[in-house]
């Protein structure tokens, strides 16, 4: 599957932002895509929709949808993750009051061919492999919508398996969505992107800031001269480590993130079948979002600032000081094609446009 390629350099936004701020985000989305943005605002003041965001993992879904709501309607529009409803619903089954509320919505509102019983046991022995039935997913989704205010959703976790697909066409109807928009949004990025992103990634063990030493540094970069090792100090500023005025905590990787994708290769694959029939269907809009684009030819698609950068580190042993090194960060896609990865607000720049076109405004 080759998702297209989508132009965010444009001819009348000649000066740089600084996507790493929301107040330069704000800056470059107005200055690249302003008309739409007032369009999509209006819109969602009388109406909403309902996105399907579809993606492998570790693919931005819940970063695009969140930072689609930063620049357009804050108060409009909310990302609603699958994944996050159903680890609520482990803390619900935990305590035996709210277990009980738990089971008798579902007495009420569940319809399936697994009894009470076994949805129970599928719920407190489930693991990551194991999905749910999706009865029981659109039972649970229907209680969390009712919780909420009507806004324009992202719906990140769903569908997830091949027979979701189907339910998901019928899915506004179940959620009382009747009149607006459904829509698929797929993501497309190379498996380089995921696996660096793991491999790299960081947390501070003290209030679980998530960094990566490759593609997301921190104010201070240490270095351990006995193993050689440079390493990432928090720079939260609201972190225990600091917050006496000391110097912010070492972050660590997580054990088994050197692997990278090793451990998720069957999830990944899964997850590009799923795409792959989504792409296929007819009857419901779609927006393609590509977060790569190749080496040549880039300077005519995109501008300096909207690729990632790469940072890597050298030790001034005389000084004993870090050096931090940036520079663009090239990968090849999954064709072996050399490729820049993008920031996200490029990518969702293609998403506002794309939105506009298909909601007629």
């Amino acid at each position: 599957m080759r998702f297209p390629i989508f132009k965010s350099k444009v001819e009348e936004a000649t000066q740089s932002f600084n996507l790493m701020t929301p107040e330069g985000r704000q800056a470059y989305f107005e200055a690249k895509a302003g008309p739409g943005i007032e369009k999509l605002r209006e819109y969602l003041k009388e109406n909403t929709f309902v996105a399907y965001l579809l993606g492998k993992k570790n693919s931005g879904k819940g970063t695009y949808s969140k930072m689609f709501a930063e620049v357009i309607a804050p108060n409009r529009v909310e990302h609603f993750s699958i994944g996050d409803m159903i680890r609520g619903v482990d803390e619900e089954l935990a305590d035996p009051g709210r277990k009980k509320e738990l089971m008798n919505f579902l007495e009420k509102e569940y319809r399936g061919w697994a009894s009470l019983p076994e949805i129970t046991s599928a719920l407190e022995k489930r693991n990551t492999r194991t999905l749910l039935p999706t009865e029981l997913i659109l039972a649970l989704v229907k209680r969390e919508i009712g919780r909420r205010e009507k806004k324009a959703l992202f719906i990140d976790g769903f569908p997830r398996g091949m027979d979701q697909i189907s339910y998901s066409l019928f899915f506004r109807d179940l959620i009382g969505y009747r009149e607006d928009p459904d829509i698929f949004i797929l993501i497309d990025l190379p498996e380089a992107v995921i696996d660096e992103r793991i491999k790299y990634r960081r947390v501070c063990p003290e209030c679980q800031t998530p960094r990566n030493l490759k593609l997301h540094t921190t104010k201070e970069v240490g270095y351990d001269e006995k193993k050689k090792e440079f390493y990432l100090i928090c720079d939260n500023t609201g972190c225990p480590a600091s917050a006496a005025g000391g110097q912010g905590a070492k972050m660590i990787s997580k054990e088994g993130d050197e692997s990278g994708i090793k451990p998720i290769r069957e999830r990944l694959d899964m997850d590009a079948e799923l795409m792959q029939k989504a792409i296929s269907l007819h009857g419901i809009p779609k927006i393609i979002l590509r977060n790569a684009v190749p080496v040549e030819g880039a300077e005519k698609i995109v501008d300096d600032y909207e690729i990632t950068p790469e940072y890597s580190y050298e030790w001034d042993e005389k000084n004993k000081k870090v050096k931090v090194i940036e520079k663009p960060w090239i990968i090849k896609d999954d064709e072996g094609v050399p490729s820049y990865s993008l920031l996200p607000p490029p990518v969702l720049l293609s998403l506002i446009k794309q939105m506009v076109e298909i909601l007629h405004l």
